[in-house]
């Protein structure tokens, strides 16, 4: 009987490893990206439970093998973010005084959270030239009034559909620009910042659609990679940040980062799980921060709870130039011709955003 239930979890747990390795777009599929950790832990006790059993039938070693084969595969993905991986962003090893930098908060308030005092002591800790708040309705706007009142610059687009976001610097802002790439309920932020020195950059703030077993991920998927595009042509040096909603090792995040080009600071230094804040056991990856290689890593913090699903995250970057940094591969043709293909199907549908009632 215990050998059944053996064979049975690890059966569970390679198919939920091969699940995410098909190519289709759809929710069904691509949720099995988001609990690699789980299924990794999962498998580890099936083989710690097989050998405490002592027993070399046939039934135990298939599921010990189903059991490490799910391992193995799930460490491709998320092996790179362990120390046991280089880095690809370089640690800064300079003058924080003589080099320019910048600091970043990313935070999805979650619209129903009304823990406003939380959100806004958090701030005041971390103290970011940049915060990004996600999930903001117009009360979330009037209740981060005080704390907002320290930051000069800002961009605003409040809305009642869980899509709302502001965009706060200490820092002068220009061509700001509230845009809405694919869906015209779910805006996303560009801006370039000025920071002392004269020195420019351009931060670019996403929220995209969540990925939902009944639906096809096209809407979030097209719009990360519509501005991987972006990235990818940008003169300026490039921060792309924000509730991705999708995993850092996903299909899609890593096509992301071939196409644009960009850095991500966690790789070689740990996962940084930043959702759910409310359950331990259900934590993976999800807000995120991305760069151009003329930057290096200062600090990268996971900020407290704050009544929200997410926690924040905070890093703060200095403007080097890289020369020390990592890059990622190069896209392929079917990179490219896949996220094209993406774009143009998106762009031609009209329908209402994933996750507008979780609110209700």
């Amino acid at each position: 009987m215990i050998e059944a239930i053996l064979v049975f979890l690890a059966a569970v747990c390679l198919i939920a490893t091969l699940v995410p390795l098909l190519p289709f777009a759809h929710g069904m599929v691509r949720s099995f990206d988001f609990g690699r950790l789980q299924v990794i832990a999962i498998a580890a006790l099936v083989i710690a439970a097989t050998g405490l059993t002592g027993s070399f039938s046939a039934t135990a070693m298939a599921a010990v093998g189903m059991a490490a084969l799910a391992i193995s595969i799930q460490l491709v993905h998320v092996l790179r973010f362990t120390p046991f991986w280089r880095v690809q962003t370089a640690a800064f090893k300079g003058d924080e005084d003589a080099t320019p930098t910048i600091s970043v908060l990313a935070c999805n308030v979650k619209q129903g959270n009304r823990d406003y005092g939380r959100v806004m002591d958090m701030v005041r800790d971390c103290n970011p030239d940049v915060a990004v708040f996600m999930e903001t309705d117009a009360a979330w706007g009037e209740g981060l009034g005080p704390c907002l009142s320290d930051y000069p610059h800002s961009v605003r687009q409040t809305q009642e559909n869980s899509f709302g976001m502001i965009l706060a610097s200490r820092h002068p802002l220009r061509d700001s620009e509230v845009r809405f790439l694919l869906n015209k309920e779910v805006p996303s932020i560009s801006c370039v910042v000025t920071l002392p020195g004269g020195h420019d950059l351009r931060i670019i703030a996403l929220h995209p659609e969540p990925p939902l077993p009944t639906r096809d991920t096209l809407g979030r998927d097209a719009e990360i990679l519509v501005v991987a595009g972006e990235a990818r042509d940008e003169k300026l040096p490039l921060i792309v940040t924000g509730d991705l909603n999708d995993v850092a090792w996903s299909r899609t995040t890593r096509r992301f980062l071939r196409i644009s080009g960009l850095l991500d600071p966690r790789q070689g230094r740990g996962l940084f799980n930043s959702f759910d804040a409310r359950y331990w056991v259900l934590r993976w990856p999800l807000d995120h921060i991305f760069h151009s290689r003329d930057f290096e890593l200062v600090a990268i913090e996971r900020q407290p709870f704050v009544g929200s699903d997410h926690f924040p995250m905070y890093y703060r970057l200095a403007l080097t130039g890289g020369s020390r940094n990592n890059a990622p591969n190069a896209p392929t043709r079917d990179d490219i011709e896949e996220a094209k293909e993406a774009v143009t199907t998106e762009k031609n549908r009209d329908r209402p955003p994933a996750g507008t009632d979780w609110e209700e």
